[in-house]
């Protein structure tokens, strides 16, 4: 998928002014008080939405599946799963995820 800019969706850039005018707005209408919460909020949202969207499994996730659930997961990310139980196998996926990402992120 190649992501597009503003620009080639026909919308307008917005510049420092117009982000300065929101952010204004924002501080008239929550208060300087909301503004620490609604921040938080927003980046919770966003961390989920991340998380959600790689659909990478979790450590509360994997603990609660099933062995040949996890042995599945591990299989796809070649591991062998022969003489090993679920949590062996879990702690397996979590480290060979960590190893992935690790990679990606050096490119």
């Amino acid at each position: 998928m190649i992501p597009l800019t503003l620009s080639q969706l026909g919308l307008p850039s917005i510049g420092i002014t117009e982000l300065l005018i929101i952010l204004f707005i924002i501080l008239i209408l929550f208060g300087a008080k909301k503004l620490p919460e609604l921040a938080r909020g927003i980046g919770e949202a966003v961390r989920e939405f991340r998380k959600a969207s790689t659909m990478e499994p979790s450590k509360e996730e994997l603990s609660s599946m099933s062995r040949d659930e996890v042995a599945k997961i591990a299989e796809k990310l070649g591991i062998s799963t022969q003489g090993k139980n679920r949590e062996e196998l879990a702690a397996e996926v979590m480290k060979r995820i960590d190893e992935l990402k690790a990679q990606r992120q050096a490119k």
